[in-house]
């Protein structure tokens, strides 16, 4: 099983102004295609509820799993999350179930959590990361907590005049 954490990010650092502020705003047309297309290739793909909610709908063309709060009757709170998986399980257990379930790959789509949540666990295996020629001054990090992960380069892919794919593997 392979996990991957994908994610847009400005040139200072960040993945979003706020909690409401989607990629789809910001990222170019070359993003959300690597982002499809990989995603589409790993066939499921794991998020938080803010990200689900700054997109409004499922992925199509993907298994999405969703972290959200359980509700007293077992379902999410507030919100009923139709054509999603919404989840409660540590990342460890998640990939585990999947891995049963024959998928051999798992995107991390985030945000910030999610992202801190799957590297503390130690199951991220790769980063995809594209950098956006657009500076916030603030926002969201790509972790909200402290952490020590190294990686190692793997390749670098310019998708645009302006925007550049780095991918790492995570050294364990």
């Amino acid at each position: 099983m392979t996990v991957f954490l994908i994610a847009a990010l400005t040139a200072d650092g960040f993945i979003a102004r706020g909690p409401a502020h989607t990629p789809m705003s910001w990222t170019s047309k070359e993003d959300k295609q690597f982002f499809t297309q990989r995603t589409k290739e790993a066939r499921v793909v794991v998020m938080g509820l803010n990200t689900y909610k700054t997109i409004g709908k499922p992925l199509s063309g993907r298994q999405n799993i969703v972290y959200a709060p359980a509700s007293p009757a077992g379902g999410p709170s507030g919100t009923i999350l139709e054509g999603v998986q919404v989840t409660q399980d540590d990342p460890k257990t998640l990939i585990l179930k999947l891995s049963e379930e024959g998928f051999q790959e798992v995107a991390i789509c985030g945000g910030a959590t999610i992202y801190t949540m799957f590297m503390e666990a130690g199951v991220v295996d790769k980063l995809y990361l594209t950098l956006e020629p657009i500076l916030f001054g603030s926002g969201i990090h790509l972790f909200n907590k402290e952490l020590q992960v190294n990686l190692k380069l793997e390749s670098t892919k310019n998708l645009s005049e302006t925007t550049i794919l780095l991918e790492y593997s995570v050294l364990k």
